[in-house]
């Protein structure tokens, strides 16, 4: 198996004003880090069939790296971050001339900076940090409020604090550099949502909410949904036809502290039976998609490759390039994975968009959320290149959650199906829940501004007791879940709507919100600075600006043992939330059993006889409800697909304490009599037939923590180990044909 950014006078402040404030760093050219490409054009889109927008004039090809790296530096329209004009490039693109000239007027026309700041002091900083700050004191000179002031104002004389100012000066070019506009437009528009916030803006006064078109999927029934009219399988196997022509994102911008785990996320192991971390499982399902597209061409020259994406952060970054370095990239080819890393924005101290300092020298940041990651996208060109590629759909997964993997398939299919832009992937929702639901909001007055979207839960109840029967958010009585489907965060986006929609005015950028914490009534103070922030599932508002009525957004929900289990808790929160009565603590061993529990439900609907875990069965370990077992691991090397398990294993019996891990595209196990542990991995082109095999050891067992112990963090925050005493292991790597016996002895065929 593969392995794995002078002095001088300035004119009058009216004339100079319009010019710094416009020349952002995004206007008039692309903002793709050496590259002069222009965006996708809109023209000649088909919302049913798209056509293929002509590709931009000089595209990048794909890195010869193992990794490409795309570290949210900025290209030609202004200085890049970290580092002076020496890196940038030269300006031959069109009207670069002109924009070059321009720059170098905007950067001696400083005279109303040098109002406050001292010349000695102006001449110790950095050509960038002097454009940037130039810009933000005239920003905030023209608000007539001075809200910036502490940050510039009141210097100490050049000889004092010196390497403090132009570290200010560099961040403040880093955080003008890095946002779309500008430092001042982060400002203006922090400004207008702080107020809107503490006005108490409805931001949906102008909308009513109904239940968007989607499909409803079942594993284990094997009819149509009456209203929607699909299978499982159907949708499935309309998958299969657009698993090659895919890209995936995984969203990864967060360190595990949540969990108790100071590490990333991806580095965890999802369960301890084969101790995958979430990206070498995330990286197995491509590679196994990957693999049957290939396997479906039949082009032995003209191999599939799936690329995948990471949106790391300056937190996640130098970790989740060595998590790769370690691990040979998960069996990547070089060139495959591309990381792009999302910058943090300016927090804000008060409601006029103050500046908060962590220190007298340095400007406190916040993480902006993961909806960064399709500017990023659009910014690095890789949408363009993948539509010019032939990649017809793009899938973004979040970083914990290990049981979407089951739902990308028939999710693919329903949105090939049913000609989806944008597929979110649901799940039923409990009325109230705390967690987001897709709904249609139809504006009042204008058609054309209607749209399918996440609302928030907090959101959702005050929109609808403003409707209809103003009963609010409450389950409908059929099924005793909330009629909208709730987001599980995680979508299919096709991908000529993608880039033409990306193409447009905002590039990407998706609209902002921010949620201060009060400290009274006034609204005015925060308990703690604010930001503004973006989510990734926000996309549909740039759909809806960009393609209107057009849009064609919708939603594919499952069954929640299915698709949805995030470990996103830690231990003693899950704790916590048990004894209040909660049933999705949300931990690490809670993710765990659910895993094992989906698979034991798939075996059971090839015909296994096994005890499926229900909620009354539970087990507690460290205080989490767990599946007592039999703990099951189908490996996407095994079996992506309904049908695949279906005609791989068949009759056998398996008892509750037993664990089995299969692994291998032709193995096929028939009459497994299990009771203890067994293992079965095998190679590419080999064909093994397990028939009757009989496996009686002591198998694993599952030893809880005791209180108080010294153990390292990825094991305290599961409260258990995996003391494997015996397993029976069947490992095959060389091509050819094998059958296995009751015996387990491997026998080659001739």
């Amino acid at each position: 198996m593969t392995k794995l950014l002078p002095s001088g006078r300035a004119p009058a402040l009216p004339l100079l004003l319009p010019l710094l404030l416009l020349l952002s760093p995004y206007d008039g050219l692309s903002s793709r880090r050496g590259n002069d490409r222009g965006v996708v054009p809109a023209n000649g889109f088909a919302s049913s069939s798209p056509s293929r927008p002509p590709p931009s004039s000089g595209a990048s090809s794909s890195s010869a790296a193992a990794l490409s790296h795309r570290d949210g530096r900025v290209g030609r329209a202004f200085l890049p971050r970290g580092g002076s004009r020496d890196g940038v490039d030269d300006g031959s693109g069109p009207g670069a001339t002109a924009l070059s000239s321009t720059l170098t007027s905007v950067e001696s026309d400083v005279g109303p900076a040098l109002e406050v700041v001292s010349q000695s002091n102006w001449d110790l900083l950095s050509d960038r940090g002097r454009a940037a700050l130039s810009r933000l004191i005239l920003y905030d000179l023209s608000s007539g409020h001075n809200g910036q002031r502490h940050v510039y104002g009141d210097w100490p004389e050049a000889g004092a604090e010196d390497d403090g100012k132009r570290t200010l000066a560099d961040q403040i070019a880093d955080l003008d550099g890095s946002y779309p506009g500008g430092l001042p437009a982060y400002l203006r528009k922090a400004k207008t949502l702080l107020q809107e916030s503490a006005d108490g803006t409805n931001p949906f006064a102008e909308f009513e909410a109904s239940v968007p078109e989607g499909e409803s999927l079942s594993y284990t029934d094997p009819d149509a949904n009456a209203h929607t009219g699909m299978t499982f399988n159907e949708a499935e196997q309309a998958g299969l036809t657009g698993i090659g022509d895919t890209a995936f994102v995984l969203v990864a911008g967060g360190l595990g502290e949540r969990l108790g785990y100071s590490g990333i996320k991806l580095s965890l192991e999802t369960n301890l039976c084969t101790n995958k971390s979430y990206l070498e499982v995330y990286a197995k399902y491509i590679q196994a998609m990957q693999r049957m597209a290939h396997l479906q061409t039949g082009r032995d020259g003209d191999r599939v490759r799936i690329p995948l994406v990471i949106m790391t952060s300056d937190d996640t970054d130098p970790l989740t390039r060595q998590l790769l370095k370690d691990n040979d990239n998960f069996g990547f080819d070089e060139g495959q994975v591309t990381i792009v890393k999302q910058d943090k924005v300016a927090a804000l101290s008060n409601g006029n968009a103050g500046l908060s300092m962590k220190s007298r020298w340095e400007v406190e940041t916040k993480p902006h959320g993961h909806g960064d990651v399709h500017h990023l996208l659009y910014r690095e060109g890789l949408v363009d290149r993948w539509y010019t590629e032939g990649k017809r759909h793009v899938i973004f997964l979040q970083d914990t959650n290990a049981l979407v993997i089951n739902s990308v398939l028939p999710t693919l299919g329903v949105s090939i199906a049913k000609g989806f832009h944008m597929n979110s992937i649901c799940i039923p929702r409990l009325a109230g829940e705390a967690a987001g639901a897709i709904a249609r909001l139809e504006h009042k007055t204008d058609p054309e501004k209607s749209l399918v979207i996440n609302v928030e839960y907090n959101q959702l109840d005050p929109l609808l007791s403003s409707q209809g029967d103003c009963k609010g958010d409450v389950p409908d009585p059929a099924t005793g879940y909330s009629p909208y489907p709730g987001n599980a965060n995680n979508l299919v986006i096709e991908m000529g709507a993608y880039a033409r929609t990306l193409a447009g005015e905002d590039k990407g950028v998706v609209i902002e919100f921010v949620n201060p914490k009060y400290k009274d009534e006034s609204r005015t103070e925060f308990k703690k600075p604010t930001r503004l922030e973006c989510m990734m599932q926000d996309i549909p508002k740039l759909f809806q600006k960009e393609m209107g009525s057009e849009a064609n957004i919708g939603f594919t929900m499952f069954d929640r043992w299915f698709t949805f289990s995030p470990a996103k808790n830690s231990l003693d929160a899950g704790v916590e939330d048990v004894k209040k009565g909660g049933k999705a603590p949300g931990t690490m061993s809670s993710a765990e059993s659910d895993k094992y529990v989906q698979n034991q439900r798939k075996l059971k609907f090839a015909g296994v006889e096994l005890d499926v875990t229900e909620e009354e069965d539970l087990s507690p370990v460290a205080g989490i409800p767990v599946t007592p077992g039999p703990r099951v691991i189908l490996c996407p090397g095994f079996a992506i697909t309904q049908r695949e398990v279906v005609e791989k294993v068949s009759g056998g019996k398996i008892t509750k304490r037993s664990t089995l891990v299969l692994e291998g595209e032709d193995l096929k196990v028939k009459n497994l009599d299990l009771d203890g542990a067994l293992v079965i991995r095998t190679g590419h082109d080999c064909d093994v037939t397990v028939d009757g095999l009989v496996v009686r050891n002591r198998g694993y067992e599952v030893e809880e923590i005791p209180e108080g112990a010294d153990v390292p963090e990825e094991v305290a925050i599961r409260g258990y180990t995996m003391s494997k005493h015996e397993v029976m292991e069947i490992i095959i790597n060389e091509p050819g044909k094998y059958h296995v016996g009751p015996d387990g002895e491997v026998k080659r065929v001739e």
